[in-house]
């Protein structure tokens, strides 16, 4: 239905034509689409009629109601009910006649304001008709006054629509073509629009009340966090600096020429840092020698007893051999030695420190330059200086996770060799012992390895065991797949070495976690395998995170074969934390049915 409420009255207060029909009724009568017209005559309470309601039919079905109220006095006599007339109103209509001024200066100052209140922000379409041809046109001359009041002007009415928001309209004569056309085509735009809102509203409330009544799709909610694991900060600098403060495996001591006391290192830490120490220890050749000043430097300042200065690497030596003697020729460097090698043994990076230990032992700025220069030019890069003068302008080699690369698997300084899978593999007690704990005790306890040259390993692939001693060198490594990670971290578990088995555990989830779900159901790799050898080797971590993986990717797993050698412990978590939910797909199955089944009809058509 639309409903109209039209207020005003269209007729001249001086015309004697009052039976002159009003604007609505002469819309109804005439309009084409009006049809089944009504007139019901409503008064107030002291018995003056207030409005004429019409009821009709237009576009033919569509019902409509319009109350004409002629008089404005509806707004003074009875509040209530004019704004119950326009709360429920889909279009206004305001009259007025253009030959009336007072009507309409009482209109604009009266009773616009209360419509605008009634209103209240509503978005209800208004028209204001300007009724009537003007029978005293005023003079535009700015000097005649004489009948400017006489009838409303356009602007005005012009005006007036503008504060309301409203359609303006001048009817000059209640003819067919400003009847139907003019009015009425306006009247029928409004009257189509609020249609098509009210069927929107329906529409909307239609649908809201079928979304409340229809069976819902069941919502998945996310899978658990996975197990955060922790990565172990390196302890590389610090194992090499223990090693020089237990003194275990030394092969060099270092003496004055009093030979007095003795302070004990290890050949392949020096020679990592200093090629002075590899000359000095027969790793390079004087031919070698990239400076003449290292060569010079090192037959002025150490001298190697046992005959030749310069021997050769004792390649296969019994371990019971006892350390190297060198002799320190100058005193002042000597009495340095052990804070010397303890900057070395802690990577060369704490030079301020090792500057004041020097200068409160020494207590002589000479005898501390003359230290200092000394260490400068052993730890100094080859071919960056060409004098000892010029030492303040080099680079220092510092102890790094590189510098043992060099020696890593080659028989250069090796003083054990491991025999596994019928194959040989030259290492340095040394390294070891400062880097595992078990190889630790192994060499320096009362075991058989700890005298013996010759090591064989048992139950570790060589690729494995290499890979293990290339991280005890270099602190680092890099697997090459799943399973070498894995067999990597069972080695690291038989000498617990906790860090790098992290890593192992790191690389393994990483790659599991980038794998798609299509590679994860189509590959050989067997993840319940992995958890069994994780838990058999006390990986917690690395376990816990495959069951919670499993558990994640159920529907992969639970229709691979491997799914039945889970454990009935590990079969409850993973039935515990699956993903999806098994009442997510109880209801996934019951919305399916429902989708598919007869009760189910579009909402569309």
């Amino acid at each position: 239905s639309v409903n109209i409420v039209a207020f005003g009255n269209e007729r001249d207060g001086f015309s004697e034509d009052n039976q002159q029909p009003s604007l609505i009724w002469s819309y109804l009568g005439r309009s084409a689409f009006i049809s089944q017209i009504d007139s019901n005559l409503s008064a107030s309470h002291v018995g003056n009629p207030v409005f004429t309601e019409y009821q009709a039919s237009v576009f033919g079905n569509v019902r409509l109601v319009v109350h004409d109220c002629p008089v404005w006095d509806i707004f003074d006599s009875d509040w209530y009910t004019s704004c119950r007339l326009i709360g429920g109103a889909d279009i206004i209509v305001i009259k007025y006649s253009v030959n009336d001024k007072t009507s309409f200066q009482e209109l604009k100052d009266s009773y616009v304001p209360m419509v605008k209140k009634a209103l209240n922000h509503c978005s209800v379409p208004v028209i204001i008709s300007a009724i009537g041809a003007r029978k005293n046109v005023p003079c535009t001359c700015p000097l005649c006054t004489s009948d400017r009041r006489s009838c409303v002007t356009t602007s005005e009415g012009v005006q007036l629509a503008k504060e309301l928001g409203a359609t303006y309209l001048e009817l000059h004569t209640l003819n067919d073509f400003y009847i139907q056309k003019y009015f009425g085509g306006v009247l029928e735009y409004f009257m189509i629009q609020s249609l098509n809102q009210k069927s929107s509203e329906k529409m909307k409330k239609r649908r809201k009340t079928q979304k409340c009544h229809r069976v819902q799709p069941p919502q998945l909610e996310q899978p658990e966090k996975m197990p955060i694991l922790k990565g172990e900060a390196s302890h590389y600098n610090a194992d090499l600096h223990n090693l020089l403060c237990c003194c275990q495996c030394a092969d060099v001591a270092f003496y004055p020429e009093d030979l007095s006391t003795g302070v004990e290192a290890h050949k392949i830490i020096l020679c990592s840092v200093s090629h002075l120490f590899m000359l000095l220890f027969g790793v390079k050749s004087p031919s070698d020698a990239h400076d003449a000043s290292t060569m010079q430097l090192a037959q002025s300042l150490f001298v190697v007893e046992a005959g030749d200065p310069f021997p050769s690497s004792p390649r296969g030596a019994p371990p019971c051999v006892p350390p190297l003697r060198v002799v320190v020729k100058d005193s002042v460097f000597c009495s340095c030695l052990p804070d010397i090698l303890h900057f070395i043994y802690s990577g060369a990076f704490q030079w301020e420190r090792l500057e004041e230990d020097i200068k409160k032992k020494l207590k002589d700025p000479e005898k501390t330059e003359h230290v200092l220069e000394k260490v400068k030019c052993i730890l100094k890069t080859p071919g960056k200086l060409n004098t000892i003068k010029d030492c303040r302008s080099h680079q220092i080699k510092r102890l790094s996770n590189t510098s043992l690369r060099v020696f890593f698997n080659t028989p250069v300084l090796a003083d054990v060799i491991f025999k596994i899978q019928g194959a040989t593999v030259p290492a340095h007690r040394a390294v070891l012992v400062a880097r595992c704990e078990v190889m630790a005790a192994m060499f320096n306890g009362n075991y058989l390895e700890a005298n013996s040259v010759l090591v064989p390993v048992y139950g570790v692939s060589k690729d494995t065991f290499l890979s293990f001693l290339e991280y005890l060198y270099t602190d680092s490594c890099c697997p090459a797949s799943i399973l070498q990670a894995m067999s990597l971290l069972i080695c690291a578990e038989m000498y617990q070495v906790m860090r790098l088995q992290h890593i192992c555990e790191l690389y393994i989830i990483t790659q599991l976690q980038s794998m798609p779900s299509r590679e994860l159901a189509s590959t050989s790799l067997s993840i319940v395998s992995l958890l069994k050898k994780a838990k058999f080797h006390n990986s917690d971590c690395l376990s816990t995170w495959l069951l919670h993986f499993i558990a994640t990717n159920y529907l992969i797993f639970s229709q691979k074969p491997e799914f039945q050698e889970l454990s009935v412990e590990e079969r409850n978590f993973v039935e515990m934390h699956r993903w999806p939910s098994n009442l997510y797909l109880k209801q996934l199955a019951d919305y399916r049915n429902y989708i598919h089944s007869q009760k189910c009809h579009c909402t569309v058509m």
